[in-house]
């Protein structure tokens, strides 16, 4: 299996020219690289107007690695093949190196640019990215591994340090400026000549570096829209829209390995891609890779769900259009405190003071949960605010839960199923955003409690709850140890005021009938515009729509949450038979809740009792489609989602979009599919294509895709007559 990696950017402020010249000074030998022991010239390339220089060289190498695997390997030095191409004139050094020992054995490959800034003329940048393929190593591939990770990590982290040594040799020296190369008009360029040179130079024009040493450099990406804005002056603040640099990761996510930051911007660039539009910020990526032990393909698979689970609720504007009812002003204890002395934003929640079950039955569990989640969002935005005005990453916030007053009225079986509820969505949608939960005065019936709870908290999460009983908070390693004295507040001892409602009873007069609870939970969840589709092997989902006018324009938008479907459009001149109660008996499948409906009789003949009026549309899981159909004649159009079936997959390095989602498969042959259509007249959908062209000159059909976001291309009318069938599907990959 192929293991890929990938470091941030590096960003020297100083111009490419001058960090050429400290580059060269580490050849032939390096006293800061002891395992670089010598080095052969190949071959070398030079145009006479000196523009480029390419040097290839085999250069021997000291491997930190165990004696006796050395001596059953039987090689003392592994050697690596280099090549480096300069180009002076675009200002760019290219470096690839692969491994010419046990190459039948172990295969890696490394890549390396410095490049001028984008932004910055008189800055460098250097990108980085190495794979390594173990076939088979006499039985020591987990430990050659294991050394080559080690030894990548070890580079990185010497790799600029190397660099910036010999900058300041250099201006020791006064050398602070090396001119940058320009055209002889005396010398017209002339063909690239090449040389043998069976030695090593002693100052060679350009060198390429060895693979360890190359990896002591980073190649990343960083999104500058999601990242906070710093000073005109930091490298940060001027990469590349899609990069992201080492020094804005140490800045606003955090000290990572090599590895941790590898699979940070293998998953965001594999967002890029695949979600255009709507990708979520790099701290929030991190999470889900921090929750799964940065198993790329788990935290892909659930940073996907939550995604879906976003748009389908409406998420990601919940700050700005959920207004809690007074009764949540009232009694819900909770609010936000300052902050801990890590300066993590601190919830406060006197849950012991709350009247949980009067809570349910006044609010409903659907109320209270998108409370909850308004919580999480605030936590989020408090977070970003802290990175910046402590002036270092903060990812999660502090919880203080004070239990005085808990008792089994607490345990009512609502309220606990509430609870239970509760904490499932939050643990799936906001991992790792729980730093630390201070538990307070836990009375005797808390063991009660955490023994129905526990079960529902991740492992990791439960790792961070600190349990104080009594007053033991007041004492050595309590509160002070984790708050500022000066912020405890007074219902624990401290002299500062806090603003949590301190609850009570909620007045039964503010209960509300079952029946008036489910009406407005169904309200609540269902402004989406979205519905839910199951589509099962041998059992498509299929929509009827009546068109009455013919040119009028069938819209749709669906994205695909799970596994692949083929969407499908049909015509019939005569309405399908009313789907059966239970479409999927014959397959021994229970439709779950009805979200599963088949129109076509097995008895249609295709051809003759429907038509397909478009070519069918193969879509990937995580895509989200949108497009249109200008129908031809009135009469019944069926649009089908049907189980798609994808080839397996080699597991590779981190797919395209077309094998995306091969290795998240599951073995059930289930997909689900969330979608929105509508119909619209000839004229109205005419006039929208024009508004849109004015925006941008569009002249035909577009696509492009992006899963879980909105429309990123433009539609326009063909120029065929209206009455032509045509489709625009807009696949968001």
């Amino acid at each position: 299996m192929v293991q890929k990696y990938q470091s941030p950017v590096r960003v020297y402020k100083h111009p490419f020219e001058l960090v050429m010249a400290a580059y060269e000074r580490r050849f032939p030998t390096c006293h800061l690289i002891p395992m670089f022991v010598a080095s052969d010239v190949i071959s070398e390339e030079k145009s006479d107007d000196n523009s480029t220089h390419k040097i290839e060289r085999r250069c021997k190498l000291d491997v930190d690695a165990p004696r006796l695997l050395k001596r059953i390997a039987g090689v003392d030095y592994v050697y690596f093949i280099q090549k480096n191409s300069l180009n002076r004139r675009e200002r760019t050094l290219h470096i690839e190196s692969h491994n010419e020992t046990f190459s039948n054995r172990v295969i890696i490959h490394e890549l390396c640019c410095y490049s001028v800034h984008p932004e910055n003329e008189d800055w460098t940048c250097f990108e980085q990215s190495a794979s390594l393929d173990i076939k088979s190593f006499f039985g020591f591939e987990s430990t050659v591994e294991k050394i080559a990770m080690k030894q990548y990590a070890n580079s990185i982290k010497k790799g600029k340090e190397i660099i910036e040594y010999y900058l300041r040799e250099l201006e020791e020296e006064g050398i602070t400026h090396v001119p940058r190369w320009s055209a002889s008009p005396a010398s017209p360029v002339k063909a690239v000549l090449p040389v043998s040179r069976p030695v090593l130079p002693t100052t060679p024009a350009i060198t390429i570096v060895p693979p360890a040493e190359s990896s002591k450099e980073n190649l990343g990406v960083k999104e500058s829209s999601s990242s906070p804005v710093g000073s005109p002056s930091e490298a940060l603040s001027a990469t590349p829209d899609d990069k992201l640099d080492a020094d804005y990761i140490n800045r606003y996510l955090g000290d990572l390995t090599p590895f941790q930051e590898s699979c940070l911007i293998r998953l965001r660039s594999w967002l890029q891609e695949t979600h255009k539009g709507k990708i979520p910020k790099d701290q929030h990526i991190l999470r889900f890779l921090r929750a799964r032990d940065f198993n790329m393909d788990k935290a892909r698979e659930i940073l996907c769900q939550s995604l879906t689970w976003r748009k389908q609720h409406q998420v990601d504007y919940l700050l700005d259009t959920w207004t809690s009812p007074q009764v949540l002003h009232d009694y819900y204890t909770g609010g936000w405190h300052h902050h801990d002395r890590d300066g993590r934003p601190l919830y406060i929640l006197r849950l012991g003071q709350m009247d949980t079950k009067g809570l349910v039955r006044a609010l409903g569990e659907e109320s209270l949960l998108r409370h909850v989640l308004s919580i999480n969002e605030e936590g989020l935005r408090r977070c970003e605010e802290n990175t910046k005005v402590f002036g270092r990453p903060i990812s999660c916030w502090t919880c203080l839960v004070d239990l005085e007053g808990l008792n089994m009225r607490h345990l009512w079986r609502p309220g606990v199923k509430a609870l239970l509820r509760i904490i499932e969505v939050v643990e799936a949608n906001y991992p790792e955003t729980l730093g630390r939960l201070l538990i307070l005065r836990a009375p005797r019936v808390f063991p009660v409690l955490w023994t129905l709870v526990s079960p529902f908290i991740d492992e990791n999460t439960r790792k961070k709850f600190l349990i104080y009983a009594g007053n033991d908070y007041q004492g050595p390693g309590g509160l002070v140890d984790y708050i500022d004295k000066e912020i405890i507040p007074d219902f624990l001892g401290g002299e500062c005021m806090c603003e949590v409602p301190e609850g009570g009873l909620v007045p039964k007069s503010l209960y509300r009938t079952p029946e008036e609870l489910e009406n407005d939970d169904i309200r609540l969840w269902t402004e989406t515009i979205y519905q839910s589709a199951s589509v099962f092997k041998g059992a498509p989902h299929e929509l009827l729509i009546e068109i009455i006018d013919a040119s009028s324009v069938i819209t749709w938008d669906f994205d695909v949450c799970k596994g692949d479907v083929v969407f499908n459009i049909y015509h019939s001149k005569r309405a399908p038979q009313p789907p059966k109660k239970d479409p999927l008996a014959a397959h021994g499948i229970t439709s779950p809740g009805g979200n599963n409906v088949q129109l076509i009789d097995k008895s249609w003949q295709l051809g003759q009792d429907y038509s397909m009026v478009e070519s069918p549309l193969t879509c990937k899981e995580g895509e989200s489609v949108q497009g249109s159909h200008v129908t031809r004649w009135p009469g019944f159009y069926i649009l089908q989602w049907k189980f798609h079936s994808m080839p397996a997959c080699a597991t590779t390095n981190l797919p395209r979009v077309d094998d995306v989602l091969a290795t998240l498969q599951v073995s059930s042959h289930k997909c689900k599919v969330m979608y929105y259509t509508e119909v619209l007249g000839s004229e109205d959908f005419r006039t929208a294509c024009c508004d849109v062209q004015s925006l941008g000159s569009m002249t035909s059909l577009e696509s492009s895709h992006s899963g879980f976001s909105q429309l990123s291309a433009a539609t326009t009318s063909s120029s065929q007559s209206q009455s032509s069938s045509m489709i625009s599907s807009y696949k968001l990959e």
